[in-house]
């Protein structure tokens, strides 16, 4: 609940308790989204605290660039500024609509545009190599290793069911991320009703909470089959609710481990760099646009808010095939 001074403007902590609410329940950012903002605009709100600002009126172009600027003589670097300026900018124009200033500041706010650097990805073949080794054992699921053998084996020399199932599942969620691009938040919050086997698709619950259907490959529905039919079952249990994916000890799979499946998987790769889940929603992207997808499409499957976030996977494909050049064109 925002404190309000008896002038009816909110004083700056309870104006950024009311901004993380807005955020949090009318726009229904993700936790993760939420805490960014609420992290950089706390930070603007102390240095305007000690510029002696009492409430949301006091803050002004001056305020804002001062705190800029600070940020800049701690040596920042400017995608962190940009990041700043952007969520002083979302919070003044909120403290705007509420009516607690007269005119938005942020409107005012000018900062270097970041260097948007190109994401790495994987090639076809590493992509394919990432999926495909461990099913000879090659590579380490996210925190067991075998060795020499297809299937995890338990003390008795017999198959251990609960590492088969771990298995099944790794390989599933490798071949959901390569397939669709989804990122890694939105596969750990899929539910068994979310794929629709018939149909090849993905039901996916997006920023915003807005929700699109994604095409799921034949390879990717073949192994979720699996895993629902041989090591979901062996996995769950009263805590498991609807989850598609799920723990060792049945709740629904975490984000961490699925970074740490992923960062293992591609080091049993040669010459693969180590990316995160991320790192295969830039290689799925890239893929699609360099196998003859349009823009718009890749749009619509990434969830993409606007096209010109897309747009970097076209600058991707271009550095790849420049690349290739250099290395192929004898008068490169």
């Amino acid at each position: 609940m925002s404190r309000e001074s008896d002038t009816g403007v909110a004083e700056l902590d309870g104006a950024l308790d009311a901004f993380v609410d807005h955020l949090r329940l009318e726009r229904g950012l993700s936790p993760h989204t939420v805490r960014a903002y609420a992290t950089d605009v706390r930070g603007l709100l102390q240095h305007a605290a000690r510029l002696r600002c009492a409430t949301v009126v006091d803050l002004d172009i001056a305020v804002l660039r001062s705190w800029l600027a600070k940020l800049t003589t701690t040596g920042k670097a400017r995608t962190t500024l940009a990041r700043r300026a952007a969520s002083a900018r979302v919070f003044t124009a909120y403290c705007t609509r509420r009516g607690w200033l007269a005119a938005d500041p942020g409107l005012k706010l000018a900062t270097p545009k970041a260097h948007r650097l190109l994401p790495a990805v994987l090639s076809p073949d590493q992509a394919v190599a990432m999926i495909e080794a461990v099913r000879g054992a090659r590579a380490p699921s996210s925190d067991l290793v075998v060795v020499g053998s297809a299937e995890p084996i338990a003390d008795g020399g017999r198959p251990d069911p609960a590492e088969v199932a771990r298995r099944l599942r790794d390989d599933a969620m490798l071949e959901v991320l390569y397939a669709t691009g989804i990122r890694v938040g939105e596969l750990v919050g899929l539910d068994v009703d979310d794929i629709d086997d018939g149909r090849h698709l993905v039901r996916v619950l997006g920023k915003g909470n807005k929700q699109r259907s994604v095409p799921l490959g034949l390879p990717a529905v073949r192994a979720v089959e699996r895993w629902e039919r041989e090591g979901r079952p062996v996995l769950i249990t009263a805590v498991s609710g609807p989850a598609l994916f799920v723990g060792m000890r049945g709740a629904r799979i975490d984000q961490r481990e699925v970074r740490r499946l992923v960062h293992a998987r591609l080091a049993a790769v040669d010459d693969a760099p180590d990316l995160g889940p991320h790192g295969l929603r830039h290689s799925a992207a890239t893929h699609l646009l360099e196998g003859g997808a349009d823009l718009r499409s890749v749009q619509e499957i990434l969830g993409h808010a606007t096209l010109a976030t897309t747009q970097v996977y076209t600058h991707v494909s271009i550095e790849r095939l420049r690349a290739t050049y250099d290395r192929a064109h004898p008068r490169a």
